[in-house]
């Protein structure tokens, strides 16, 4: 270290102002520095000088020459002096009891309350009273230890038990014997029987693994507000309880929102109603993915704008995705990016690691692999919530009896052409009989129309869904009045995508919005427009929309779905009008008409089809009847023909080897 030279007296004042720009000059301005956000106040340079000049200059007596910055003038070994002041003697700052229990009742209800936010913390001990030191189990051994109660060195001379006399304990005895339950007693020997449980497909254990949980904890540290979402089939079967009380109890400055996704696989009022019901936890959005006709994206990307808002203090923030697999967590993101910018697909375990997106220029998306809680699911449960994938299942047909009990029977006679069956097995046999799924000797391949089966259910060909208790028939069904503008019907005031997409995704202030109140027997006050909700406003959040533009792509009866909406009334319409034109089609002079797996409803043979056995054999179009074909259709079916394998041929007998060599020659010609 290089010796500095120093001399007795006070330190050297610098004359004027020092006009530097460097970090450590008090005298700098801060105004227009750039890449500084906040600059050194005159404290911190202060401290930080203390820091590096922490020692006195002494001389070789040890006399202090120069002190150090924190030292005075006084010589060592004078004594310190109270300054007299009546401040000492008064009365500190107090509060009173009534004061103390309405800042505690009024801080508790806007923590619990998920559209209020507390902007600045006090700097008060809160903690200390919430009283949770009365129901804290007691250590014992930390407040008398073994060897003070039993060692030599004992102190008590009674040891403290719970009985004071064997008649006591002979009454515990009793109580605990009656309250005793078998079924609950895990260690009890049982007889099986001679039937064993069999061990379990490791497939039912997916999205539970640590490296699953590993990503999902650093979607929710890198987060700022986590939104779950959710499968409008089965809202409460795919949240996940023990992730929203980890985030309630150890992450409280983390915002939640819901996102009903799929809304458009169920019929509107019961959107309606789960989401009355899942506001009244945490800001509720219905959503539906689509990069054509999404619904609830404009809600959404105002929600993010307000927390974007919300936190200005921060150059931007980030906003975590999580949930089941297989519930749309990708999908929600390329629908707000109105692009694919992450690979979806109608499977679960789709996503392997989490991934940033940038959404705006301060907003950014995180996707998530599904996690799947170790609850009591059953594996049927997992099965059909999407959690697994079906080609995994060792024996799928035995979810097949489940499907047809949480199915209307109308629903499968209109999919899969079956009218009546005795079980499951009976069903299956039915669909392998006219879609040619058979097994030497005419055998039905049931596991093949069993996954056949339960991906229709996966993605959303079957028409099903969960109603909230209570409400499993709508109210307008019950009073047998249609509903009217005001009664089935949330006002929104959703953005255009135009709008949200604007400036690349500059952030716009919601200038205005409506405010609703959502209760069980539907919308009610429904407010006049009102201006954009400031920081002191006790619900900041306003989340309103309208439920009657959702696009339902599914065709409900009058029994679930009374009143259609008209929306739904059109997309019913070019529906039916769509399989009008393919049974057109059909009737024409070509005979095969194929059709992809999105559609709506699976039909597997026609009436026209020539039939050679058990086996159902598509005659080839001829060009006449291409061209009269429409193009979407003419085009899918060119696709169908180049994808077939004429080297693979089924064998069935002499007339089907005749009937496949003419069908070569005419490929040819």
């Amino acid at each position: 270290m290089a010796k500095t030279k120093s001399s007795a007296g006070p330190p050297r004042k610098q004359r004027g102002l020092n006009k530097s720009g460097h970090s450590m000059n008090p005298e700098r301005s801060t105004e227009n520095l750039k890449g500084v956000a906040n600059p050194r106040t005159k404290s911190t340079i202060k401290r930080l000088q203390m820091y590096r000049n922490f020692k006195a200059k002494r001389d070789s007596k040890g006399k202090i020459l120069t002190p150090a910055p924190f030292q005075g003038w006084l010589p060592s070994g004078t004594m310190a002096r109270v300054e007299p002041n009546p401040k000492w003697f008064g009365n500190s700052r107090v509060i009173g009891q009534n004061a103390l229990q309405k800042f505690q009742d009024e801080l508790g209800a806007a923590v619990k309350d998920p559209y209020q936010v507390v902007m600045k913390a006090t700097k008060l001990p809160v903690t200390l009273l919430n009283e949770k030191a009365k129901n804290a189990r007691v250590h014992i051994l930390d407040t008398e230890s073994f060897d003070k109660v039993f060692g030599p060195k004992k102190s008590r001379k009674r040891v403290n038990l719970k009985f004071r006399d064997m008649e006591s304990l002979s009454q515990t005895a009793v109580s605990t014997q009656e309250k005793y339950d078998d079924s609950k007693d895990h260690d009890l020997v049982r007889d099986n029987g001679g039937v064993k449980t069999a061990q379990r497909e490791w497939i039912m254990g997916a999205g539970q693994s640590r490296r699953i949980w590993n990503e999902l904890y650093k979607v929710i540290d890198s987060s700022d507000v986590v939104m779950q979402v959710l499968d409008a089939r089965d809202p409460m079967g795919t949240r996940s309880p023990q992730l929203e009380k980890f985030l309630r109890e150890e992450k409280k400055h983390k915002h939640l929102i819901f996102i009903l996704n799929k809304v458009d696989l169920i019929p509107n009022w019961v959107t309606q109603r789960w989401v009355a019901i899942l506001s009244a936890e945490y800001p509720t959005i219905a959503f539906h993915s689509s990069l054509t006709h999404p619904f609830g994206k404009g809600a959404l990307i105002n929600i993010l704008r307000q927390f974007g808002k919300l936190h200005e203090d921060k150059k931007q923030i980030s906003v975590g995705l999580i949930g089941y697999p297989n519930v749309g967590k990708s999908s929600v993101i390329n629908t707000l990016r109105s692009k694919k910018v992450c690979k979806v697909a109608p499977i679960a375990g789709e996503t392997k690691v989490w991934q940033y997106i940038t959404l705006m220029r301060r907003i950014f998306l995180i996707d998530c692999p599904g996690v799947v809680n170790a609850s009591d699911e059953t594996d049927v449960d997992k099965v059909l919530k999407g959690v697994v994938r079906v080609e995994m299942v060792e024996s799928p047909e035995d979810y097949i009896e489940a499907v047809l009990q949480r199915v209307r029977k109308e629903y499968l006679t209109k999919t899969y052409k079956v009218e009546k069956w005795e079980d499951h097995l009976d069903f299956l046999k039915q669909i392998a009989m006219r879609s040619g799924k058979l097994l030497k000797k005419g055998e039905p391949d049931y596991a093949v129309v069993s996954r056949m089966v339960l991906n229709d259910w996966q993605r959303g060909k079957l028409p099903f869904y969960v109603a909230p208790a209570g409400f499993e028939v709508p109210l307008t069904a019950k009073s047998g009045q249609q509903p009217t503008a005001e009664g089935e019907k949330i006002v929104s005031t959703e953005n255009t995508e135009e709008e949200a997409q604007k400036d690349n995704g500059a952030e716009q202030d919601v200038s205005k919005t409506k405010k609703v109140i959502i209760t069980d027997e539907g919308v009610q006050n429904v407010g006049s427009e009102v201006e954009k909700p400031s920081k002191d406003d006790p619900n900041p959040f306003t989340v309103v929309q309208d439920l009657s533009q959702i696009r339902v792509l599914l065709d409900y009866n009058e029994e679930d779905n009374p009143y259609p909406t008209e929306e739904e009334k059109k997309a019913a319409q070019a529906r039916k009008r769509q399989r009008d034109e393919t049974k057109e089609a059909r009737k024409s002079k070509g005979k095969y008409v194929a059709q992809d797996s999105d559609s709506d409803e699976s039909e597997f043979t026609s009436d026209e089809e020539d039939q050679m056995g058990n086996k159902a054999v598509p005659l080839p179009e001829s060009p006449k009847a291409k061209q009269k074909l429409p193009s979407k259709v003419r085009r899918r079916m060119e696709r169908e023909q180049k994808r077939k394998k004429i080297g693979t041929l089924l064998l069935l007998g002499a007339t089907s080897i005749n009937y496949y060599l003419f069908y070569i020659r005419r490929i040819k010609i």
